[in-house]
């Protein structure tokens, strides 16, 4: 018979279209994928891949083993998440995601409290500007700062983020007004760091050739406008914490950001995963004045 071994093999050839690159997935030996492939299409009778310069390409019934492949593989996260979420002890390995920004200047503290109350969760963070499927276990859970409502999955919302304009406090910058954007170099996101309120603001606000310098990370814009590259929007609670920046309008509150505690509803009331929401929400909850400014 064929074991799941087999499906996961014929899953990754399809998957990089290579041997050697299904043996990096895999974490094993080109001669291990080679020998297993030649093992179920012998098993089967039947070719799973026809072999060209380009590549493994799937046949016909390559593809039909592959799409069982994605079924078995959900069924078997699936059924992971349901027996993790009957464990009744706050202890193993916690997965959480969450923006450098976050994990910076608002979460590793509270983090690192965590831990010390609860020694026996190990916590894994991973650092990450995408949304990762927790559907598919890439994280147990996220902490995410938000314009859209997480949808389908189990989720808190815990604060507001409030965002201002700010600049380099040694440019001395005085009676700044919104009105004036214009008139100043800006720093900005790169395009796809969709962040649609605050592209609207700046498209609303400057023109196109005095947005001079663009990046992916939050910390980058920082950095850039600690530096003197020009102003830029960021959170509160980050741009107020940074020596050398300087808040230059009061909180924009067509700006309003949400920041929301994730998880999937089948690990809701796991022990270490309840655990952590709940320690992370009432800790999040005595920041509330410097994440909504309240100044």
């Amino acid at each position: 018979m064929l074991s799941w071994d087999d499906f996961r093999y014929i899953k990754a050839i399809a998957e990089s279209r290579s041997l050697n690159g299904a043996a990096q997935m895999l974490k094993v030996n080109h001669s291990t994928v080679f020998r297993r492939l030649g093992q179920v299409e012998e098993h089967l009778g039947s070719r799973l891949f026809d072999r060209s310069r380009l590549g493994y390409a799937l046949t016909p019934s390559g593809e039909e083993m592959v799409r069982l492949a994605e079924r078995i593989g959900n069924d078997v996260v699936s059924f992971e998440r349901k027996i993790s979420g009957q464990d009744l002890r706050p202890s193993g390995e916690l997965r959480v995601t969450v923006n450098d920004l976050v994990l910076l200047h608002l979460l590793t503290e509270i983090l690192v409290d965590f831990r010390r109350a609860y020694p026996e969760i190990v916590l894994d963070v991973v650092v990450s500007n995408t949304m990762l499927n927790l559907s598919r276990r890439d994280a147990d859970v996220a902490v995410r700062a938000t314009y859209v409502a997480p949808e389908t999955l189990s989720a808190q919302r815990v604060s507001n983020v409030a965002w201002a304009v700010f600049g380099a406090a040694r440019d001395n910058i005085r009676d700044f007004h919104p009105r004036d954007a214009t008139n100043y170099n800006w720093v900005g996101f790169v395009d796809h760091l969709v962040l649609t309120k605050v592209t609207k603001w700046m498209k609303d606000h400057i023109n196109g050739d005095r947005l001079v310098y663009k990046v992916n990370s939050m910390l980058g814009i920082a950095e850039a406008v600690t530096g003197g590259a020009g102003l830029a929007l960021l959170p509160c609670f980050v741009g107020q914490s940074i020596p050398g920046l300087a808040r230059l309008t009061p909180p924009l509150s067509e700006l309003d950001a949400e920041l929301w505690l994730v998880t999937h509803p089948d690990l809701n009331r796991t022990a270490r995963v309840r655990t952590f929401l709940d320690f992370c929400a009432a800790e999040i909850d005595k920041r509330r004045a410097i994440l909504e400014c309240l100044d």
